[in-house]
């Protein structure tokens, strides 16, 4: 059994239309919903053994507050494979990720991180930014999921539901 953690980056800011999409930083409200979901994974236990991040900026961003806030000390990577990855592609980069990683915390960006999740769990979930979903995986090295992999959505958060 393996879990997967998707994590949708942070609320960015559209404010300077100048700034290629990849180097969009987060907003005010962004820069307060990271650090809640970093909280969040450290009081739910959820502190996974490797982080895996889109290599765009508020993706980046969203990854640094989660480790400050939820005291993560492993290994974290930043990828421009995650940046406007399909469920295939995210199905792909998971496969190859070593077998003894149990818990794996992903950082990405819709539509792929919706779509992904439905293609897991046979349902449409939205995540809205900084949303946080936990599934469970019938698998036992990730180089087993598969497109007809079906895996359990434990729970989802949302970064407005919480309290500071």
């Amino acid at each position: 059994m393996k879990t997967l953690l998707l994590l949708r980056h942070a609320k960015s800011s559209w404010k300077d239309s100048d700034i290629d999409d990849h180097e969009r930083p987060l907003n005010k409200r962004g820069k307060k919903d990271a650090p809640r979901m970093g909280r969040l994974i450290r009081e739910e236990n959820l502190l996974p053994d490797l982080i895996v991040s889109s290599s765009a900026k508020r993706c980046r961003k969203t990854a640094e507050q989660v480790i400050q806030h939820s005291g993560y000390r492993g290994e974290t990577r930043f990828t421009g494979e995650l940046y406007e990855a399909t469920p295939s592609d995210l199905r792909a980069f998971l496969g190859r990720l070593p077998g003894g990683v149990s818990r794996v915390l992903l950082i990405g960006h819709n539509p792929g991180l919706e779509e992904f999740l439905e293609s897991l769990v046979g349902v449409y979930t939205p995540l809205t930014t900084a949303a946080l979903a936990q599934l469970e995986l019938p698998i036992d090295d990730w180089k087993e999921l598969a497109a007809e992999t079906r895996g359990e959505l434990k729970q989802t958060w949302q970064p407005r539901e919480l309290e500071d």
